[in-house]
């Protein structure tokens, strides 16, 4: 079996070690870090320039959680609002909801999310819609749909369900008329379903993350899952969906582009795909200044000193500076410099134009 030029250099290198009697020393990808000789401004960022909605967070304990702990974790960042998008249903989310009323009423908010067991019975829809009525009642602000719909949701015959299922569009069509939006991430990065060889960009996350490896049967090709979230779009012209990741076309924004002319209830958001927009700052911007009212700031996970990658992104003309995680992105990042117009809508505008019940007194003009 060949080897791959990867492997034969990192065994060249060794031999050549210990033919000049060297100590032998290996080291992984992610700790080879080495010091960079380019000397450029820097400019870092541990606080927004503006208050800012993160629309793309996870509080998963938030009806228990001591909020002042969290609110001052928010203020250091000055994220003005979290939308914590783990709300569950019914009780669960009853609970978050009390919680927040009773301490952060302004400061935090919560999606609702749908419970696929049993899709396909009698009655089904019907009671998830009602569901859903009862959870905007106790306060929950749009629907958040996770990655299981389209991937590993299977309906009571043991079918997948396709993102695009009939049987959903009455949850559709709700969330339109209750003027709330639907925040869905559908598949995963596209390079988890190629092959896991050298030339994939994704590599050393497939290899550290074995569990993310797709593949055209496992369930489906990812071109069909995308195709069923924008057949859905299509489908429900009056309700808002925010694509989460930027539906994965974050490192094709021509196609992205031709995307959101052809659906304009789409919103995006740039949650964990902040290093793409990074290695292509000229696109990037002219993507940003096309598209300046349908963008949300959304980060993913609740890592606070990981912020600053976003805010030095958005905010500064910085060069050659790295993403915080190597497995996600092995490159460096340059700065968009955005102006403060674009700012204020991505940061928070565009998310108090879509999230009902936001406090507008609490932003800039």
């Amino acid at each position: 079996m060949s080897k791959s030029p990867l492997l034969l250099l990192s065994g060249m290198l060794l031999l050549s070690a210990a033919s000049q009697g060297q100590e032998k020393s290996t080291m992984d990808f992610e700790k080879y870090d080495p010091v960079s000789t380019l000397v450029v401004p820097e400019h870092i960022k541990t606080r927004a320039r503006f208050p800012f909605i993160d629309v793309h967070n996870h509080q998963w304990n938030l009806g228990e959680q001591n909020l002042d702990e969290l609110m001052a974790a928010m203020d250091k960042l000055n994220m003005q609002i979290m939308v914590n998008l783990s709300g569950g249903n019914g009780s669960g989310l009853k609970k978050m909801t009390d919680n927040i009323k009773a301490h952060a009423p302004k400061r935090l908010v919560v999606f609702a999310n749908i419970n696929f067991s049993g899709i396909g019975s009698s009655g089904w829809t019907d009671k998830a819609v009602a569901q859903l009525e009862e959870d905007v009642k106790q306060g929950a602000r749009g629907l958040k749909i996770f990655k299981n719909l389209g991937l590993s949701v299977n309906d009571n015959t043991g079918k997948r369900v396709t993102i695009d299922d009939p049987r959903l569009d009455p949850i559709w069509k709700k969330c339109g008329e209750l003027k709330i939006p639907v925040l869905i991430h559908a598949a995963d990065p596209k390079p988890f379903w190629d092959t896991p060889d050298e030339h994939n960009e994704r590599w050393l996350e497939i290899t550290t993350h074995p569990g993310r490896k797709r593949g055209p049967k496992n369930p489906v090709p990812w071109e069909q899952i995308i195709a069923e979230e924008h057949r859905m779009f299509k489908k429900h012209p009056q309700t808002t969906f925010i694509n989460a990741h930027f539906g994965w076309y974050a490192n094709d924004l021509g196609q992205l582009s031709r995307l959101m002319n052809e659906m304009p209830n789409m919103y995006v958001e740039f949650g964990a795909v902040i290093a793409e927009l990074g290695r292509q700052p000229i696109m990037a911007r002219q993507f940003f200044e096309k598209y300046q009212d349908r963008i949300l700031f959304g980060k993913d996970s609740w890592v606070p000193d990981e912020y600053a990658t976003y805010f030095r992104e958005l905010e500064t003309a910085d060069e050659y500076f790295p993403y915080h995680k190597k497995y996600h992105a092995f490159w460096r990042m340059y700065g968009m410099n955005l102006p403060d117009n674009i700012l204020k809508k991505i940061y928070y505008k565009n998310a108090l134009k879509i999230i009902p019940g936001l406090d507008k007194t609490m932003f800039p003009e």
